[in-house]
C-alpha cells in the first residue's frame, strides 16, 4: 500500500513535476512477466527516477548501508526504502554477493521486475564503469530478458555530494531487450557470465553516450580515497 501511495500520490507526480524526465523505449519493457532493468548508476535521484516512470512496480538491490544508518535519520531512510519495497545486500563479495544473488532470484520467480545496477555503485565522476557479473549470472540462471536502461543528465543535477538535487530535465531510456538463451546453463562458466556482462554494459553504453572505464568503479574510489592519505603521511616524514 505505501508503495502505491508513495509512486501515485506522493513522490511519482513531484518528480514528474520537478524533472519532466523524457522517457524513451518504454515499449520495450514487458507489460507481464520477470525481467532484468540493468543501468547506469549516476545518482542518488535514480533510485526515485526509474520507479517513479515506471508502469509496472520495480524491485531494486539496494546497498545494505542505505538500511544500517546511525540515528534518526538513519532509521527514517531504513524505513522509506523497506517500504518502497527495496531490499538490502552487501557489497562485501563472497556470501554478500551469493546472498544477493538469492534475493534477486526470489523477484524473478514472482514473475517481477527486478532492477540492478551492474557497476555496483554510483559513478564518482560520470563515466560508465565495468559491470559485475551477478546480474548476468540471475539472468542465464532465471532465464530472463535484461533490458539495458541509461539515466541521462541526473550526474549533472545531484553529483555526489549534493544532498538537494538541482532542478533541471533528465532522461530515461530503455533498450531493447537482450537474450541470453544461447547461454542457458552456462551461469558457472566465467568466460559466459563475463560476455553477457559486457554485453550488457554495451548497450547501456550506447543509450547513455558516457565515456567507458574498463575498470571496477569500486577499486577506481577506493584508490582515490587512498592518495590524499598517502600524500598526508609523505608530508609528515623527516
Amino acid at each position: 500500500m505505501f508503495y502505491r501511495v508513495l509512486k501515485y500520490v506522493i513522490l511519482g507526480p513531484l518528480l514528474r513535476a520537478l524533472f519532466r524526465p523524457r522517457i524513451e523505449g518504454m515499449e520495450n519493457v514487458p507489460e507481464s512477466g520477470a525481467a532484468i532493468i540493468a543501468g547506469n548508476h549516476l545518482s542518488f535521484s535514480d533510485h526515485f527516477l526509474m520507479p517513479a516512470i515506471l508502469p509496472r512496480r520495480i524491485t531494486f538491490l539496494a546497498k545494505a548501508e542505505y538500511f544500517t544508518g546511525p540515528g534518526l535519520k538513519g532509521r527514517l531512510t531504513a524505513a522509506f526504502f523497506r517500504s518502497a519495497g527495496q531490499i538490502p545486500v552487501g557489497r562485501s563479495g563472497g556470501s554478500a554477493a551469493r546472498s544477493a544473488i538469492t534475493a534477486g532470484l526470489d523477484v524473478l520467480g514472482r514473475g517481477e521486475l527486478l532492477g540492478i545496477y551492474p557497476e555496483g555503485t554510483r559513478s564518482h565522476d560520470g563515466r560508465l564503469y565495468r559491470g559485475r557479473t551477478g546480474v548476468a549470472v540471475m539472468a542465464l540462471r532465471a532465464g530472463v530478458p535484461v533490458i539495458p536502461c541509461a539515466m541521462v543528465g541526473t550526474f549533472e543535477l545531484q553529483p555526489p555530494g549534493r544532498v538537494v538535487p538541482r532542478i533541471g530535465r533528465v532522461a530515461i531510456r530503455f533498450g531493447r531487450p537482450l537474450d541470453f538463451t544461447r547461454f542457458a546453463g552456462m551461469e558457472g562458466e566465467r568466460y559466459a557470465v563475463r560476455s553477457v556482462t559486457d554485453e550488457i554494459m554495451y548497450e547501456i553504453l550506447a543509450l547513455s553516450g558516457q565515456e567507458y572505464v574498463d575498470r571496477y568503479a569500486g577499486e577506481v574510489k577506493a584508490e582515490q580515497a587512498q592518495r590524499p592519505m598517502a600524500a598526508r603521511l609523505r608530508r609528515k616524514q623527516p
